[in-house]
C-alpha cells in the first residue's frame, strides 16, 4: 500500500479509526498503530492533508484534538480490506483442503494463546 496513500503504519491508523467507536486521541491512534506519539501526529497530519482523517474538538476536554475518518478515509479503508480479502482468499487456494483444516487449527491455537492485556 505504498505510493500516495503511504504504507503499512497509515493503513493501521485508518483502521484503528475505522474500528472505533468513534474518533480518537493521537496518544490512542499511537498505541493501536504501535508507533510514538510523534510518529503518529506526523502520520495523523500526513492523513488530513491526503483528505483521509480530520481533526475535531475533544466535547469533554478543549485541550484536546480527536481524529476521525473523512468519507474518502473510509472508502479507502474499505478498498484496503477487500485487497487484503482477495490476496487471503488467493494464497489460500495454493493450500489443499487438509493444509486448510491445518491452518485453521494452528490458527486458532496460536491466537488462543495470544497475551492479553
Amino acid at each position: 500500500m505504498g505510493g500516495r496513500f503511504g504504507g503499512i503504519a497509515r493503513m493501521r491508523l485508518l483502521e484503528a479509526l475505522a474500528a472505533a467507536n468513534g474518533p480518537l486521541a493521537v496518544s490512542d491512534i499511537a498505541t493501536a498503530v504501535g508507533v510514538d506519539q510523534p510518529r503518529a501526529s506526523r502520520l495523523v497530519q500526513q492523513s488530513v492533508e491526503l483528505g483521509l482523517v480530520r481533526r475535531e474538538a475533544d466535547p469533554d476536554d478543549a485541550r484536546r484534538t480527536l481524529v476521525a475518518l473523512t468519507d474518502d478515509g473510509k472508502r479507502l479503508g474499505r478498498g484496503m480490506r477487500g485487497q487484503r480479502r482477495d490476496m487471503i482468499s488467493t494464497a489460500l487456494e495454493a493450500l489443499t483442503a487438509a493444509e486448510r483444516a491445518e491452518f485453521v487449527r494452528l490458527l486458532t491455537k496460536f491466537s488462543a494463546a495470544w497475551p492479553q492485556d
